[in-house]
């Protein structure tokens, strides 16, 4: 009886083992997207890349940024391993200066945390 017992508590062992390997990985093309040196008013929008090269469905639940003027966008249906997705961010371009910006993603991902960074400068159009 003790036998049996040993059986079974070391094949369930193992098999919550194998169950805890599956795991999403997210894997961005790039963590910071340049916007280089643009006109006051131009097209902010701009999109990071990843991929998941886990094994898991990649579910991200929140995405947020660290200011009122950069608004991202999460992907609603969940990644599945090795498919693409992308967050889309768009940056207030009305105002004219440097881009110093971040980007928290929040997932169900072996890092659960992720922070991405957008930079670059605006400036005013010439002769305004």
């Amino acid at each position: 009886m003790k036998k049996i017992v040993l059986l079974l508590f070391v094949g369930l062992l193992g098999l919550s083992a194998t169950a805890q390997d599956k795991a999403a990985k997210i894997d961005f093309q790039s963590e910071t997207v340049d916007y280089g040196t643009i006109e006051k008013g131009s097209d902010g929008v701009r999109v990071f890349e990843f991929t998941n090269t886990g094994d898991a469905p990649l579910i991200i639940s929140k995405v947020s940024s660290s200011c009122g003027c950069t608004i991202p966008k999460k992907p609603e249906e969940p990644i599945l391993p090795g498919k693409t997705g992308e967050i889309q961010v768009k940056y207030d371009t009305n105002r004219v200066g440097p881009i110093r910006k971040a980007i928290t993603v929040i997932s169900n991902a072996d890092t659960p945390t992720k922070v991405l960074k957008i930079k670059g400068e605006i400036k005013a159009p010439e002769g305004k």
